[in-house]
């Protein structure tokens, strides 16, 4: 879904309250705690985490699922210990109503991208 907001503010305030509410918070959460450095922003029409270089990650709450775009998983997490049992592609995580984030592994996924990121480690697509 896209939001016609211009601030993080507004995006978070014109989100449904239901589920993809609460796994894009948690996922929100795990980024800002992983990558404090990052600026939260708003780039076509949903969050975006972005660094002087650019965005490094950006988040947005479709109709089935919330979408987690975090550059090339396979540059990230080469032999995808912390992406198993997510639906995933090159670039983009999908969220469905049925994963529990806590579950996951992807608190390490993030934390190596933006470990990635600092030390000027290619992670794009």
């Amino acid at each position: 879904m896209q939001y016609d907001v211009r601030t993080p503010a507004e995006y978070l305030e014109a989100l449904e309250d239901d589920w993809r509410r609460d796994t894009l918070m948690l996922l929100r959460e795990i980024i800002r705690k992983e990558a404090p450095e990052l600026t939260e922003t708003i780039r076509y029409k949903m969050l975006s985490y972005d660094d002087d270089r650019g965005p490094v990650f950006a988040l947005n709450a479709q109709k089935g699922y919330v979408s987690f775009y975090a550059g090339n998983a396979e540059k990230v997490d080469p032999t995808g210990e912390n992406l198993d049992g997510l639906d995933h592609g090159k670039g983009c995580i999908r969220f469905k109503k049925a994963v529990k984030v806590r579950e996951t592994r992807i608190d390490g996924f993030i934390a190596r991208a933006a470990f990635m990121r600092r030390k000027a480690g290619d992670i794009d697509c």
